[in-house]
């Protein structure tokens, strides 16, 4: 395994706690910082700094005084895909996102020197796709993922675990998942 390999692991072990904090809230609980920390066996600071990342990113995570808990703005339905390809396949890796149901609500490449890069997309349709690729080739922008030779995550949302497992069943069938890649 080589660094980058390693940091993207990282970077998805880190992805897939904050995901998991959703999940935690997304069961309509109020959990306090502790018991989310015990849970996802990691310190407390941890805990607050991904609550943090989260709220960056747009979810609506409120903090009472019996702990954390959603505060019903993105009830959707949220996981982290492990993509590779080149610049070729965007248009239609993105495409099978949206078409299948889901939004793409970020890119995020793992920099050698910068650590997490992330951009929001927030595609959820073509009309969004078409605007996005017209985007790149009118300022002949480079994509985050060609810093990583193709290799990226996307946070997608949906509106069930049915539709982002009919996402994951087309980028795999297509040959986008890391597994593929």
């Amino acid at each position: 395994m080589t660094v980058r390999q390693g940091k993207l692991v990282n970077l998805m072990d880190a992805q897939a706690r904050r995901h998991e904090i959703l999940d935690i809230l997304g069961r309509n609980e109020v959990v306090s910082g502790n018991e989310l920390a015990a849970k996802l066996s990691v310190s407390r600071q941890v805990v607050v700094q991904d609550i943090a990342i989260l709220r960056a990113a747009g979810r609506g995570i409120l903090s009472t005084p019996q702990g954390y808990r959603l505060d019903g703005i993105s009830q959707k339905k949220v996981r982290i895909f492990a993509c590779g390809h080149y610049m070729d396949r965007v248009y239609e890796e993105l495409a099978l996102i949206v078409d299948n149901g889901g939004k793409v609500v970020d890119v995020i490449v793992e920099h050698p020197v910068y650590g997490e890069l992330k951009g929001y997309l927030m595609i959820s349709s073509r009309y969004d796709l078409d605007n996005f690729m017209n985007s790149i080739r009118e300022s002949q922008g480079k994509l985050l993922s060609s810093l990583t030779g193709g290799v990226h995550l996307h946070t997608v949302e949906a509106e069930s675990e049915e539709v982002l497992d009919r996402i994951e069943k087309a980028l795999g069938d297509n040959g986008f998942l890391m597994s593929d890649f």
